[in-house]
């Protein structure tokens, strides 16, 4: 099950900023991930996270919902790319330390979602998730938004406001 909250970035706190050209860099630990929809209802997704690739499948949900993550090998992640609908999703995901031993994973968009920055948390259980106090970084919720889903955003690219 997963269990987690989603919050849209205006703008990141200086704290968190190390500049470099014109490109967002933060000094934490961070994934280039790319993924495709295989299918959006229900989520069937392909991703590419660094060297590492899965399947996975999401039950419908907001704020909770059933996740199964199967790995795959460059060749099937291949194979599979080339029946991906819609637009593939490329970010890089940062993971940033927070309160309550919880991490914020912290993705900035590139390509058609340029301009995008959408934060989760995830949490061990419902309770928990509820009772969260956000940095104030943490810009707008977006839990319950279906168009901040990645698999929405794979059929509608982000147009930045």
């Amino acid at each position: 099950m997963e269990i987690e909250r989603k919050f849209l970035i205006g703008e990141l706190p200086e704290s968190l900023l190390s500049h470099c050209t014109d490109t967002i860099k933060l000094d934490f630990p961070f994934h280039e991930i790319e993924q495709g929809y295989l299918c959006t209802k229900p989520v069937v997704r392909i991703r590419r996270q660094d060297d590492s690739y899965f399947l996975t499948y999401k039950s419908k949900g907001f704020m909770s919902r059933e996740e199964y993550n199967l790995p795959l090998t460059k060749e099937a992640y291949e194979h599979l790319r080339t029946k991906t609908d819609g637009v593939y999703i490329k970010k890089t995901r940062y993971i940033i330390p927070a309160d309550m031993g919880l991490q914020i994973e912290l993705d900035i968009f590139h390509g058609a979602h340029k301009g995008l920055m959408l934060a989760e948390v995830e949490f061990p259980d419902e309770q928990t998730a509820l009772n969260y106090q956000p940095p104030v970084w943490l810009g707008e919720e977006v839990t319950f938004s279906e168009k901040f889903h990645n698999s929405y955003l794979s059929q509608h690219p982000f147009i930045s406001a």
